[in-house]
């Protein structure tokens, strides 16, 4: 059974990744809703199935290479083995997300990529240390500081000790308690014209212009990625290189990367506000409120607790329940689950 990423008995998060880091910065009662409570909605996410099987049946063909596979042998297993993930994955084509990702179109893309880069690929997977390759990377790794939760709440012990360096005038943070964790997963890192990079898949509808790649700049997914790069390898990480890939109906699909790099100075910048970050979603979770951010109501095609939201507090909870399914603390959104 995978350890909760909360504090025992709180709703205090120790255990933070990308994902659960926007979704708070974002709208601290959209992490409430996903995160505290887990409501879902009623039908699987069609972006987000086609976003991990694709990521997958790329990371299926950089495993076979590194381990000694031909490209064309690599491109079988990868197909093969999504094809037996996806085989019952039915959807709804007559929708616009339907029309652009199904089964169809997603073995269509993979392939496509493999003949775009596979066998010729600029980007060469890096080798770490023990000789394996740099190909999904599971990351977890502590933070300076951690919940200031146990140095008032906690055990009889910490509360002692807490008390005794304040009357020394020492500050009690970082030294008790758990420690914040960043998690995550890397797809792979390469070594791209003599940089290190980590390297991430991006599929759109739209065009691929340098609109795209903006918004990767500055990214919260991002600055962790080179970060976690950074620490996990004790390698010099540059950035991100951004694979994009626009999906297309009646033309062949079209690819082109882009790159998002960081200083020492901007991961130092980033760290240092996450700290800040985390201290208010501690205070949110003690008071056990998390207020609307209605700027973000409209982002992204709309929030998708935009409905309840807008009605009155004292029925929010009949429209949430109508609306959604709260799922099981099991299959919640867990940074600490492995893939």
């Amino acid at each position: 059974m995978t350890q909760s990423p909360f504090l025992p008995n709180t709703n205090i998060q120790f255990a933070w990744d990308s994902t659960s880091i926007g979704l708070f910065k974002t709208c601290p009662r959209l992490y409430q809703y996903i995160m505290i409570e887990g409501w879902s909605s009623t039908t699987e996410s069609i972006h987000l199935r086609f976003g991990t099987e694709y990521h997958a049946a790329l990371q299926d063909y950089e495993i076979a290479r590194a381990s000694g596979a031909s490209h064309e042998a690599a491109i079988h297993a990868s197909v093969s083995a999504l094809f037996a993930r996806i085989y019952d994955w039915d959807v709804d084509t007559t929708t616009k997300a339907g029309k652009y990702k199904n089964r169809t179109s997603l073995v269509g893309l993979v392939v496509d990529y493999l003949d775009h880069y596979g066998a010729d690929d600029p980007a060469e997977t890096y080798i770490k240390a023990d000789g394996s390759p740099a190909v999904e990377l599971s990351f977890r790794f502590e933070l300076d500081f951690g919940p200031q939760y146990g140095l008032t709440h906690g055990s009889a012990e910490l509360d002692a000790d807490a008390a005794m360096l304040e009357a020394l005038g020492a500050d009690a943070g970082p030294s008790f308690g758990q420690p914040y964790l960043l998690c995550g997963h890397l797809d792979r890192v390469v070594n791209f014209n003599g940089a290190l990079m980590v390297m991430d898949h991006k599929t759109t509808t739209t065009s691929l212009s340098a609109h795209f790649f903006d918004q990767w700049e500055p990214s919260n997914q991002m600055t962790l990625y080179t970060l976690a790069g950074k620490v996990v390898l004790s390698a010099p990480i540059r950035g991100v290189v951004i694979s994009g890939a626009q999906l297309l109906l009646e033309e062949p699909n079209r690819f082109v990367r882009g790159f998002t790099y960081r200083t020492q100075d901007q991961l130092d910048e980033w760290v240092g506000d996450l700290s800040l970050l985390l201290r208010t979603a501690e205070t949110y979770a003690k008071a056990n409120y998390w207020p609307m951010n209605d700027m973000s109501c409209d982002k992204y095609g709309g929030c998708r607790f935009r409905s309840v939201c807008s009605k009155s507090p004292a029925v929010r909870d009949k429209f949430l329940a109508a609306d959604f399914t709260q799922l099981p603390e099991a299959e919640r959104w867990n940074p600490l689950k492995s893939r």
